[in-house]
């Protein structure tokens, strides 16, 4: 037992993993032979030591209060195969690692890593010094939307070309023009339309019928173009949206956000450029929101933040103007099991929400929702998710349909229908996690005198996806 009540299991430990090869090179390490000197704290804290290639083995900690982790490995990846190994270790029980008191390297990095929180709250405390010169800001403003501006035209006349040449260029011209055309939009400081640039280089590699799909991204990267280049005559909202498209800085501050029980429904990483991005679900058991936290790790380093998957985090999240993205505020506890689930909609219900949201930003490639009653069918044109109920169906992307994600979502539904959480969006829906089919909200069990009483049956587990 731990402050959070009860200990990890090793599906919500792997869901930590950054990639696969560091799920299968911690699964391996999740039994008792590597390890010597495993401890954990009534507070969360484990530790322990791993042999490895050299003579002194590594030094690996967790605190799940956070959670945090740390190894002496030279590995760049958050959590590595170490930390993962002894966490899986700790979640087959007391037997497996018992309590004790930390060692001394363990006691160091707890206080180390006390101090830097006590000083972030206290930074946090006393707030900016003193406020910006607004003039100087509003000169470094015009003198980036300048050079946005020359990037934006460059851009265009590069669009022109393609398509005066043909898309049939863009498959002979290989991924080196885009990232090219890319840099030249980072020296431009518009990250969004370096983002865009690369996601259009990697179309014409990315199966039948590529130049479709080549054609609609352009389109929509000349209309991010034409936005920026007609945005005064834009309505407020809709330039704000351009300006943060092309990533351009937020000028308001965020306003305070709401306190709430978070489930943590997803966390997978992807790659931009050099950056690594990991995307973290939240679903607010309270308030019923769904937010997503953004989290960076350059040069191959995996992002620091790191959520279980599965269980809940009571914390205040601050909204950011990117709906529904957020940024994690003050924490008030550690990760603990919640039994609440977010509510499905209906197939019909979730395409109308994102076809309405496009009204607002045109460049939404998706949004956030929860199906419910959804069976994995194959239909003639690929896997889809359907609903018997009404005989509609979403699409599901190649990039799912090609993992072991859709044979798991196979396997948990059986042909029942099942809870679904992942993004809708135009190009189908990307199951992220769902939950095993309930029959029924209760059993019933016999008490002392033989008669059938009823009893509420656990909520289902969460399953990753991704």
């Amino acid at each position: 037992m731990t402050s959070q009540g009860v200990r990890w299991t090793a599906e919500q430990v792997l869901s930590l993993a950054p990639d696969a090869p560091s799920r299968k090179a911690g699964s391996k390490l999740g039994t008792a032979g590597p390890w010597s000197g495993t401890g954990t704290t009534e507070e969360g804290v484990v530790w322990g030591l791993c042999k490895g290639s050299g003579s002194k083995p590594y030094q690996a900690l967790a605190d799940v209060s956070g959670p945090a982790y740390a190894c002496s490995c030279p590995s760049r990846k958050f959590p590595c195969k170490h930390v993962l190994g002894l966490l899986l270790l700790w979640s087959a029980g007391p037997a497996a690692v018992p309590a004790g008191e930390p060692p001394e390297w363990a006691g160091q990095w707890l206080e180390k890593r006390r101090a830097r929180a006590g000083k972030s709250a206290a930074a946090a405390a006393r707030g900016p010094a003193e406020k910006a010169d607004p003039e100087a800001a509003r000169k470094r403003a015009e003198r980036r939307a300048e050079r946005v501006t020359a990037g934006a035209r460059e851009l265009e006349q590069r669009l022109t070309d393609l398509l005066r040449g043909g898309l049939a260029s863009a498959e002979r011209a290989g991924y080196g023009m885009w990232e090219e055309t890319a840099a030249r939009m980072v020296d431009a400081q518009a990250k969004g339309l370096a983002t865009r640039v690369r996601e259009l280089g990697a179309i014409p590699g990315s199966g039948p019928g590529w130049p479709v799909r080549l054609l609609e991204e352009s389109a929509l990267l000349h209309l991010l173009v034409q936005g920026w280049a007609h945005r005064e005559s834009l309505p407020a909202p809709l330039a704000a949206t351009v300006a943060r498209r092309l990533g351009l800085p937020e000028t308001a501050p965020p306003p305070e956000g709401p306190r709430d029980m978070w489930l943590v429904l997803s966390q997978y990483d992807t790659q931009e450029g050099s950056l690594t991005v990991r995307r973290i679900w939240l679903h607010g058991t309270r308030t019923g929101r769904t937010a997503l936290l953004l989290s960076y790790g350059a040069a191959g380093a995996a992002p620091e933040l790191s959520l279980p998957v599965g269980l809940g985090l009571d914390a205040e999240l601050r909204p950011h103007p990117a709906r529904p993205r957020a940024t994690l505020g003050e924490r008030f506890g550690p990760v603990v099991p919640v039994a609440e689930r977010p509510r499905g909609v209906p197939l019909a219900e979730a395409a109308g929400r994102y076809g309405a949201l496009l009204a607002e930003d045109p460049w939404l490639d998706s949004w956030p929702v929860t199906l419910d009653g959804v069976v994995p069918v194959r239909g003639p044109d690929g896997w889809q998710l359907a609903e018997p109920s009404t005989g509609t169906a979403l699409p599901l992307p190649r990039s799912f349909t090609s993992t072991s994600g859709l044979w798991r979502l196979l396997a948990t539904s059986g042909g029942r229908p099942l809870r679904v959480f992942g993004e809708c969006g135009h190009r189908g829906f990307q199951p992220l996690a769902t939950w095993a089919p309930e029959d029924r909200e209760d059993t019933e069990e016999a008490d002392g005198t033989g008669r059938a009483t009823a009893r509420s049956r656990p909520p289902a587990p969460l399953l990753a996806l991704r």
